[in-house]
């Protein structure tokens, strides 16, 4: 049983749709510079909107000034399992797969249980069919605990989940981009056991296959 979730967002004014960009893919494995974007559906709650003064002088085009060219909104798809455990986003471009760690993991571990290999397996045969030619492997873990301690076990679990997707891709010009991340960019509130269980996870991102539905 899923729960689904659309994420869209726009701002217009005087007829202006403003977009933002598309998700970059991977990038080379290792690139530690590059860091995930914070997933789509997770910011905080909208405010209430901002009165607006259609005569205000600063929204008036300026005499000679032209209007930006329109660009279409990227909308972003969330599915999420009702306990959690699975969490699907789709954009346009891309499709990103989170795992909690518990359904792959035992507790401060990074061997696999008995599980998770078929989990990773379909993940893998999707990725086939997509054609995808650079996978990102990025893990997470909560706030309990080390940052330095998070950063190796996070790690450790992405290192895991790519050796099984490896078994599992086919295409041999494939690159993976695997890293960990230790507790930075939650997803939850670490305040909560359920807000951890939710930032304990394992990202997998890869391309949209062009026959993606």
């Amino acid at each position: 049983m899923t729960t689904r979730h659309r994420v869209a967002a726009a701002t217009a004014v005087s007829a202006l749709v403003i977009a933002g960009g598309p998700i970059i893919g991977a990038t080379a494995a290792h690139a530690d510079e590059v860091k995930p974007s914070v997933p789509p559906g997770t910011e905080p709650s909208a405010s209430a909107p901002v009165a607006i003064d259609s005569n205000a002088p600063g929204l008036k085009i300026p005499q000679g000034g032209t209007l930006a060219p329109v660009k279409v909104l990227d909308i972003a798809e969330v599915v999420e399992d009702l306990g959690g455990e699975q969490r699907r986003q789709e954009t346009n471009e891309t499709v990103m797969m989170a795992l909690q760690s518990e359904v792959l993991f035992p507790e401060d571990s990074a061997v696999f249980n008995a599980q998770a290999a078929a989990r990773i397996q379909a993940i893998g045969n999707e990725i086939n069919q997509s054609k995808a030619t650079r996978i990102r492997v990025f893990g997470f873990t909560d706030d309990q605990g080390s940052y330095e301690h998070g950063k190796e076990l996070s790690k450790q679990r992405a290192d895991a989940v790519h050796n099984e997707l490896a078994k599992t891709v086919t295409n041999p010009s494939v690159v993976f981009d695997v890293r960990g991340y230790s507790e930075d960019y939650p997803i939850a509130d670490n305040g909560t056991e359920e807000g951890r269980k939710k930032n304990r996870r394992v990202e997998i991102t890869f391309p949209r296959g062009a026959g993606g539905g």
